[in-house]
């Protein structure tokens, strides 16, 4: 000890003293070129398009030469309505439940729950809608194309399409403003008078009429009592004419045309065609080249903030189009830039999908053309609605992650009332599903009965408090959330018969089941893992607000002693993680959710370091559950690339992100929910994946940041600026041969800083020191300067 605490001393004198540090954070990262989608096709289907988004506002961008097809969306376009469906049963027949289940008469309490736990589903609980579609009709009167070419660049957020007929070229940029609040179609032709098409907006239901010489309108409402909306589309054209119909907009022999389209929607304003008039009028109070600035300057203002470079994909793989790539990544090519796209395009669609003042991203993000999406297109709150918002902070996009804050404080007086009459508690409790009304339908089956998501959103409150460091938003939003959140335990957690342990439930762990003794096949549980963790972890970050508050002590002094009572982690006797309070027979040990890894991550309770004993067994879990086939949805893949990232096992995790782009990756890079079958998008599989990539390079959850934690070999060389570490730091890492070879840390609040790395490395003359597998150093910091680190002399 005398030794370690000499040598911390040091460090601290020698950095307080001589050392000298930077006085500002690194300016954003320059644009690369290569941070570019492109394709010598247009779009077949949708999973080949190109989607665009402020936000609010989403397309699909197909790019076809001769009729283009934009698949609208607008992000409170929904149908159903708010509705909470009483069942006082539930409530009632708990205590019976709990009984059963506690006395392993499985079959008995599966039959109780069916009939007392479950409903069936109502048409007005609503799914996210398609707005329409706009069709770009081009006169042509030459048949041969060529030259084709359609991108979506990242560094702008602009989708471009390109091409040649005869001697003259076509140019179409597709983007969608936040700044303007529309929809911006640019057309230009290398020669004058060469722009002729119709612009027609359709939807099923939905009615069109001309609004002046230059502007259509489209109107409609969802149904079960939906959204009703409005849709403007104006033309602006430099030379040539324009012509507005009821059903289409005309452009003819125009040099150039500007396309804006703007909606408005109940959800926001009691007038949705005012709202989109007043839209529509202020986007045009402004040229192409300012709308275009505007919404660059926006977009960079968060892509820039990070920028990911992996080296060693050779020039002739490099220049080829996307999908060409992605099939020879998939067949095992080597291609690490295609890795550092797949980052850089899950940054930009949550740019896209989730913007302050907006709602969060949902299944589909923002691009869903169907009228009968899968599971709705909802915000399914038992992982993927999470799992969207895991590379929030990390990748210092934080203001995207606002909408779900949102949400979720909109949600609880709904779920206030669903702790209060389903479970005779207060705090908070949810279904494992809900929408942008607001809804906690009970499911169809007993294997969805699972009220833990306000407590795992509240872990969403506390990773933001982590990264920024806010303390307005910990003692105004996040300790609120976190304690309602708390409340909801306190007042149901019981004693185990057997054990002694306080023990949360009936709940499942999500959407598995196992084999009870009696041959039952069931889903219930008192205290599954899951369960526990989320609520040992919410007990944890709870006191460790309400300390930092100096607040609430009294219920503080609750919950500290019924945490030294929670049912802990155990493992079974073949050395895995136990997913339920017993060692019951996995009915399904390939299950597409691995939820009791839980504390591997998301959570944080299970470290290689902390708990090594822990970690294997999770590991044994892990590598279980893939010898059964696990990993077959693309979100469960990318959670499985975390887990791999978690147990710093680079190659692993690379392995794990082959198999997504072999798997589960459509052609324009969105997640295929399904292996290689069906034609399910999910968005969770990117987002899950863009996280997981930078767990590969900078983990924080232990109290330290540990550089390069899970570098795979594939990965030689490269280089990382402004990822986000918690405690109030943004970092930039470069290494070579597999090996750090510089850092910089950026500290923001002045916090103390510990960094580890696998290779010993200096800061000025303070030296890192040997631990176990790896080299640590520990440092105060000031706010606003920078700490250049090194490998040692």
């Amino acid at each position: 000890m005398k030794t370690r605490f000499a040598h911390r001393f040091l460090v601290w004198s020698v950095l307080l003293g001589a050392l000298t540090v930077g006085e500002s954070a690194p300016a954003p990262a320059a644009a690369p070129d290569a941070s570019v989608l492109w394709y010598r096709e247009p779009a077949r289907t949708w999973h080949e398009a190109l989607p665009v988004g402020n936000g609010r506002i989403g397309a699909l961008v197909h790019g076809g030469p001769d009729s283009d097809l934009l698949q609208l969306n607008e992000g409170s376009v929904w149908s159903g309505r708010a509705a909470y469906i009483e069942k006082p049963e539930v409530l009632e027949n708990l205590p019976r439940l709990r009984e059963l289940l506690f006395a392993g008469k499985h079959a008995e309490a599966d039959a109780l729950a069916k009939r007392h736990l479950t409903t069936v589903p109502r048409p007005d609980y609503g799914s996210f809608q398609p707005l329409g579609d706009l069709r770009l009709e081009f006169e042509t009167d030459i048949a041969h194309t060529r030259d084709y070419r359609r991108e979506l660049n990242l560094d702008t957020a602009v989708a471009r399409t390109t091409f040649k007929r005869g001697s003259a070229g076509h140019t179409r940029e597709i983007f969608t403003s936040a700044a303007a609040g529309a929809l911006v179609i640019r057309l230009t032709a290398s020669r004058p008078g060469l722009i002729t098409f119709r612009g027609v907006l359709g939807r099923i239901g939905a009615i069109t009429r001309a609004d002046g010489a230059d502007t259509v309108m489209m109107t409609g409402r969802c149904a079960e009592g939906g959204t009703e909306f409005t849709v403007a589309l104006r033309a602006v054209a430099e030379g040539g004419r324009v012509v507005a119909t009821d059903n289409a907009l005309t452009v003819e022999r125009a040099t150039a045309v500007t396309l804006l389209l703007t909606v408005g929607s109940s959800y926001y304003s009691p007038d949705p065609a005012a709202a989109a008039r007043l839209a529509l009028t202020q986007a045009a109070g402004r040229t192409f080249p300012q709308l275009l600035a505007d919404h660059t300057r926006d977009h960079q203002a968060l892509f820039r903030r990070v920028r990911l470079v992996l080296g060693g994909t050779d020039a002739a793989t490099a220049a080829l189009p996307t999908d060409e790539r992605l099939r020879r990544a998939a067949a095992g090519g080597a291609d690490p830039d295609l890795v550092a796209r797949y980052f850089d395009y899950g940054r930009y669609l949550l740019i896209a999908s989730s913007r302050t003042g907006a709602l969060p991203a949902n299944l589909q993000g923002l691009w869903n053309p169907l009228p009968n999406p899968p599971w709705f297109s909802d915000y399914t709150i038992n992982i993927n609605t999470q799992m969207n918002y895991w590379p929030a902070e990390v990748a210092g996009l934080a203001e995207c992650h606002e909408p779900l804050f949102a949400l979720a404080e909109k949600l609880v007086p709904l779920a206030q009332r669903t702790a209060r009459e389903r479970f005779g508690a207060g705090g908070l409790a949810l279904s494992t599903r809900t929408t942008i009304w607001g809804r906690s339908d009970l499911r169809g089956t007993t294997g969805l009965f699972w009220p833990e998501a306000p407590a795992w959103l509240a872990a969403h409150f506390w990773e933001h408090w982590q990264f920024s460091q806010d303390r307005k938003f910990l003692a105004e939003r996040a300790w609120p959330y976190l304690r309602e959140a708390a409340r909801f335990y306190v007042d149901t957690l019981v004693e185990h018969p057997r054990h002694g342990w306080l023990v949360s439930g009936p709940s499942t762990s999500p959407e598995n089941s196992y084999v009870a003794p009696d041959g039952t096949r069931t889903g219930l549980d008192m205290g599954p893992a899951m369960t526990m963790a989320i609520v040992r972890e919410l007990f944890d970050r709870c006191l460790a607000a309400a300390d930092l508050l100096g607040t609430d002590r009294e219920f503080a002094a609750v919950l500290r002693e019924k945490r030294a009572r929670l049912a802990p982690i155990r493992v079974g006797a073949d050395g895995r993680l136990l997913e339920w309070s017993e060692d019951f027979k996995e009915h399904e040990p390939g299950h597409r959710h691995t939820s009791h890894l839980y504390p591997l991550h998301p959570g944080n309770e299970i470290s290689v370091r902390r708990t090594p004993e822990l970690a294997a067994a999770a590991r044994k879990s892990l590598e279980a559950r893939l010898r059964h086939g696990g990993g077959y949805t693309g979100w469960s893949r990318a959670w499985l690339t975390n887990f791999w990232a978690r147990l710093e096992d680079g190659d692993k995790a690379h392995e794990s992100i082959v198999a997504l782009f072999k798997d589960s990756t459509f052609p324009n890079l969105f997640d295929n929910h399904y292996r290689g079958e069906g034609n399910v998008f999910q968005i969770d599989g990117n987002f899950g994946t863009t996280a997981a990539i930078a767990e590969m390079l900078l983990q924080s959850q232990s109290g330290e940041l540990h550089l390069l934690p899970a570098l795979p070999q594939a990965w030689r060389e490269g280089s990382v600026r402004g990822m986000r570490a918690r405690g109030g730091f943004t970092v930039d890492l470069h290494w070579r041969n597999g090996a750090l070879t510089a850092a910089t840390i950026v500290s923001t609040h002045g916090n103390p800083c510990t960094v580890r790395a696998r290779t010993p490395f200096q800061l000025g003359p303070a030296r890192s020191r040997a631990d176990g597998s790896g080299h640590v150093l520990e440092f105060p910091t000031v706010a606003g300067q920078s700490y250049e680190m090194a490998p040692q002399r």
